[in-house]
């Protein structure tokens, strides 16, 4: 049995990844620019100066990284201001570990109101003891900054704590940390890189659930 787990947020608990990956387009488009190739992709699980260092990379100085960034958030807001679509199984994961008297905490890249709003508006804060986001760090993902500190303030030893994500440089953050880390796939699939670096790879919550309660995580 795992000490505590980490939940990264969008495309884990949540279907928004897809989301903010459209709305990189939208954003994109509401600014007068072209949507590069890859930028979509490299950009998932990163905030503030590494994500700006992503698009410079993309767009030099032609476009100020900040202006798409709040355009995109402006528009990912809007959808996702009633409702949160929330991936099969999750609930009965949660519900689990609660039962167990498993400790949780959110680590995620994006945001600290939209986190907020979206774990509300989901109706799952109750089970999370804390929430970690991409702003109380100096470094995201892929660095392990965000997980340690929500394993610090959680007060567990990364190799005793499960972090579970679903985005490419979220994974690599868990390995670097040394937790517990489980790939269960969204919109990025499992590469050979990251099916190495994880210590699992899920196919969904459920199947997550199901191997905490045969002790195989």
């Amino acid at each position: 049995m795992v000490d505590a787990a980490i939940f990264d947020m969008d495309g884990l608990m949540f279907d928004t990844q897809h989301i903010y990956d459209e709305m990189w387009g939208s954003a994109c488009k509401k600014l007068g620019i072209p949507l590069v190739p890859g930028l979509v992709e490299d950009t998932r699980g990163t905030i503030g100066k590494n994500m700006y260092a992503v698009i410079r990379r993309y767009y030099g100085s032609a476009v100020d990284p900040s202006k798409l960034w709040d355009e995109n958030k402006r528009l990912t807001y809007a959808s996702l201001e009633k409702s949160v679509p929330k991936q099969p199984g999750l609930d009965e994961l949660l519900t689990w570990l609660g039962c167990h008297h498993v400790p949780m905490a959110v680590a995620s890249s994006s945001e600290r109101d939209i986190v907020r709003h979206n774990i509300c508006t989901a109706g799952v804060e109750r089970f999370f003891s804390d929430v970690v986001t991409g702003d109380m760090v100096k470094r995201s993902k892929p660095d392990p900054d965000i997980f340690l500190l929500a394993a610090q303030r959680l007060g567990t030893d990364p190799s005793r704590t499960l972090v579970l994500e679903d985005s490419p440089n979220g994974v690599r953050a868990g390995h670097a940390g040394g937790f517990i880390t489980v790939m269960v796939p969204n919109v990025a699939r499992p590469t050979t890189e990251l099916l190495k670096l994880a210590d699992g790879c899920c196919r969904s919550l459920f199947e997550v659930r199901d191997l905490l309660e045969e002790g195989q995580i």
